[in-house]
C-alpha cells in the first residue's frame, strides 16, 4: 500500500505541543494503518478561527469541529484533506482523561476511515461498525479503546 501523507500546522497557541503529539513517523503510522489501499492524503492541523471558517464555509455549522474530512476520491487512489482544530482536540483529550497523542491518533484514523467512505452519521449500524474499527486500529497501534 502506498501512502503519500503530508503533515502541516498552523498557527494557534501551544503548537510545539501539538507538534511534539503529532510527528510525520506518527501520522503516518496512523494513517497508515487505517488506509486498505494507495491514498494521497494531507493533514493540517489549525487554530480555532480556521476550523470554524472550514466548519462554517463547508458544513453550514459555526463551531470548530475536532476533524474535518474533505475527501476527494476514493478509486484508484483515496484523495482527502483531514483537518484537525488543535484547541477542540486538546479540550477533548483533557475531557476524556486521554493524552493528546491518544486522542490525534483516535481522530486521524477516524477521519481516515471517513476518506474511504466510513460514515457514522448514515445510522446505526454505520456507527457501530466504524467505531468497531477504530477500535480494532487503535488496540493495533497500543492505544486503548477511545470509547
Amino acid at each position: 500500500m502506498t501512502l503519500e501523507l503530508s503533515l502541516q500546522f498552523g498557527a494557534f497557541p501551544n503548537a510545539a505541543e501539538h507538534r511534539r503529539a503529532v510527528t510525520p513517523a506518527r501520522a503516518r503510522r496512523w494513517v497508515g494503518l487505517a488506509m486498505q489501499g494507495p491514498a494521497e492524503i494531507a493533514v493540517r492541523i489549525v487554530g480555532t478561527e480556521e476550523g470554524q471558517a472550514l466548519n462554517r464555509q463547508y458544513r453550514g455549522k459555526d463551531y470548530a469541529t475536532n476533524v474535518l474530512t474533505f475527501d476527494y476520491t476514493r478509486e484508484p487512489v483515496v484523495a482527502a484533506d483531514l483537518v484537525l482544530c488543535a484547541p477542540v482536540v486538546e479540550r477533548e483529550a483533557t475531557e476524556q482523561g486521554k493524552t493528546l497523542e491518544a486522542h490525534y491518533a483516535h481522530l486521524l484514523v477516524h477521519g481516515a476511515l471517513h476518506a474511504q467512505g466510513y460514515d457514522h452519521e448514515l445510522g446505526e449500524r454505520q456507527a457501530l461498525e466504524m467505531e468497531a474499527l477504530e477500535i480494532l486500529l487503535l488496540g493495533a497501534l497500543g492505544y486503548p479503546d477511545p470509547y
